[in-house]
């Protein structure tokens, strides 16, 4: 303390000096526009200049800091990606193929649904009025749910994969063999294919679909993945095990795929199969004419036959008119008239 009151002492003048220049320099920037102006000026910039010199050490001093939470940052994207990669994928698997014009979607909730049952049953809210018919595909947003059964008139009954009475006809979507899915009771995700042969090259994790041979469901319809390989009852064949696709516990939404041309497949198939059975009102529905069919089938144009052989063979002996009124033979003019021969 001595020594800072002896340099102030020794230089003072200095001190004198430096307050004088302060006290003028107030004088002069607080009466004059122009000073005033350029010293707020000339004041901005410094002071901007110090506070971004300030600014830059700081920075520098947080830097460490800012990159720990740059790499965490950067690690929950990752996460993120990778989960949204996941998902994609899953739906790109999922993803429900564009259907053909002959189908038509109707939307639906379901009312009421049992899960713990062998046969298992789903209600949903369209009926007949909907367009709605029996042995129309059901399906969701993420793979197929059913069969519809019975119809009402604003009401239907679905038969879920997830019951015994349940058979729908798949394929291994790589290698394109078919089988049949069926549910033997249990998990509410689980199901199993059958009639898939053993030379098939399946592998775990392979996507099963409908194979569309029949109206109900078209190709692609997603089904779920094969999860296990196994051996069917005989030995002949696979028993794969799938992890079905639709999650039937918190089912609300589904659609109903309507084709109302698989009638006409149904009715054509059956007259192929038995065509005794054929009557006029099948092939009219079918689009064709009836006098077709009858000339076409064998048994009845050997009915015509018969029938129309019949008068050839007796026409003969019963209608024999040029024989017996031979009007030539028996009223000959020329004869009966001779008169110049019995006159004479």
């Amino acid at each position: 303390m001595r020594a800072l009151i002896d340099l102030i002492i020794q230089k003072k003048h200095w001190f004198v000096f430096i307050l004088l220049e302060v006290i003028s320099l107030v004088f002069l920037f607080s009466h004059n526009g122009y000073q005033k102006s350029v010293y707020f000026t000339t004041a901005n910039d410094v002071v901007g200049a110090t506070y971004n010199v300030i600014s830059g050490i700081t920075s520098y001093l947080h830097l460490k800091e800012e990159n720990q939470a740059l790499e965490a940052k950067n690690e929950q994207l990752r996460k993120k990606l990778l989960d949204m990669q996941r998902l994609m994928a899953q739906d790109s698997v999922k993803r429900m193929p564009a259907l053909p014009l002959k189908y038509e979607l109707v939307p639906a909730q379901v009312v009421n649904m049992t899960l713990h049952k062998a046969n298992n049953l789903i209600t949903i809210n369209k009926g007949e009025a909907d367009g709605i018919r029996p042995e129309m595909g059901v399906v969701c947003s993420q793979g197929v749910v059913g069969i519809v059964y019975m119809t009402s008139r604003h009401y239907s009954i679905v038969i879920p994969l997830l019951n015994t009475n349940s058979k729908v006809s798949c394929r291994l979507r790589n290698s394109e063999y078919f089988g049949s899915l069926i549910w033997e009771r249990g998990y509410a995700n689980i199901a199993y294919i059958t009639s898939i042969p053993r030379h098939a090259p399946v592998k775990v994790n392979e996507i099963v679909e409908t194979n569309g041979y029949s109206d109900v469901f078209p190709a692609g319809l997603p089904i779920g993945q094969v999860v296990r390989l196994g051996d069917s009852s005989d030995g002949m064949s696979y028993m794969l095990k799938v992890r079905l696709f639709t999650n039937f516990a918190t089912l609300r939404e589904v659609t109903v795929i309507t084709n109302y041309t698989s009638a006409e497949r149904h009715m054509l198939e059956e007259v192929a199969q038995n065509p005794e059975k054929a009557d006029s009102t099948m092939l009219k529905q079918l689009g064709q004419a009836t006098e077709k069919p009858q000339t076409d089938e064998k048994p009845q144009t050997t009915e015509k036959k018969q029938t129309a052989e019949a008068p050839k063979t007796t026409a003969p002996q019963t209608t024999e008119k040029p024989q017996t009124t031979e009007k030539p033979q028996t009223t000959e003019k020329p004869q009966t008239t001779e008169k110049p021969d019995t006159i004479r």
